[in-house]
């Protein structure tokens, strides 16, 4: 083999992997760093939603909070929500529906990270809240989600 034909396999296949990522609508860069910056109000509750994982990146996840559907995931992005203090359920629609019932109190900051499993006919995923310094990491790491909420 040439290398030019190994160059031109390797083109078409690096085209095809760029191709198999999830595209999910993407918040401003304002918002993201703000985000990031991890201040919440003392009246408030702060909930992040992550998945750090490129693993089943071509599969969008959907994402709601009490039962209101905020919008998607993709590879290496997250959601931030600043919400009244009390109960409140995330769900993670895949293959699965993976729920997780968190009781936010004022001032606080709660991370979920949202995990990808191999499903029978599509990906799956498992919701697991995680510690500050883990859930800070994480969503370090990836590039804010526009949420419908």
């Amino acid at each position: 083999m040439s290398i030019r034909s190994v160059f031109a396999v390797i083109s078409v296949l690096w085209v095809m992997l760029l191709g198999g990522c999830a595209s999910v609508p993407m918040d401003s860069m304002s918002s993201d760093s703000e985000s990031k910056q991890f201040i919440v109000p003392a009246d408030k509750s702060s909930i992040y939603v992550y998945r750090n994982e490129t693993f089943g990146g071509a599969i969008p996840m959907t994402v709601a909070l009490n039962g209101r559907v905020a919008g998607q995931t993709g590879p290496k992005t997250y959601f931030h929500w600043v919400v009244d203090p009390g109960r409140h359920e995330i769900s993670s629609i895949t293959e699965n529906t993976s729920t997780l019932v968190i009781d936010t109190q004022p001032g606080e900051s709660y991370y979920i990270w949202q995990e990808v499993k191999m499903g029978l006919w599509m990906a799956r995923s498992l919701l697991q809240q995680v510690d500050t310094p883990t859930g800070q990491a994480g969503v370090l790491e990836c590039k804010k989600a526009h949420s419908n909420l």
